[in-house]
């Protein structure tokens, strides 16, 4: 894949501000296309992966507190790249410790950074089928509830806020897509 390079802003000095567990902070100066300097204050994150489990006719949802937000939300199952760890295995992880199901028919669906603003952090989504329920494996530090719920209650939650993230809302939008045309 060829990256565009229009417009570049090239990196004159990066200085790192924070490094904590999952992110990093640093402020780059940059050289702008005509010539000027500016600050850009980004965000580094390893990677993510969502993903979209449906069970017959439901989709498995998770619901959690997110402090930055100060509420609980419905999401999908999601998680943070380990180090060195592939996306795929990552989501048949998360999907696991998150849901209790296993799949073996997992396909990707897309790859999105979610803030490209100020954030490196990329989202590779895929959907899973034919789940198989096992058992539950939370992280020590996270409290969740699985729900099934329909494509209905799904756009309900998003018009009364209780899904208001971007990768579930692309979620619930993708498999909308796919139970109108078969493919996602």
């Amino acid at each position: 894949m060829t990256l565009n390079k229009k417009f570049e802003e090239i990196t004159l000095s990066s200085e790192p501000i924070f490094k904590g567990r999952v992110i990093s902070l640093q402020v780059d100066t940059v050289q702008l296309p005509n010539g000027e300097q500016a600050k850009r204050e980004i965000v580094k994150h390893p990677g993510a992966v969502a993903v979209i489990p449906l069970l017959d006719d439901k989709m498995i949802v998770v619901e959690q507190y997110r402090k930055p937000l100060e509420k609980s939300q419905v999401e999908i199952p999601a998680g943070k790249l380990d180090e060195g760890e592939e996306p795929l295995q990552a989501a048949l992880r998360e999907l696991e410790e998150e849901t209790g199901y296993r799949s073996e028919h997992v396909k990707h669906v897309s790859s999105f950074y979610t803030s490209p603003g100020f954030a490196d952090e990329i989202v590779h989504l895929y959907v899973a089928e034919q789940l198989i329920k096992g058992e539950i494996h939370l992280d020590e530090d996270e409290f969740l509830e699985c729900e099934a719920i329909t494509l209905e209650e799904a756009q309900r939650y998003i018009h009364e806020g209780r899904i208001s993230d971007a990768k579930t809302i692309l979620a619930v939008y993708a498999w909308q897509l796919y139970k109108l045309t078969g493919k996602i």
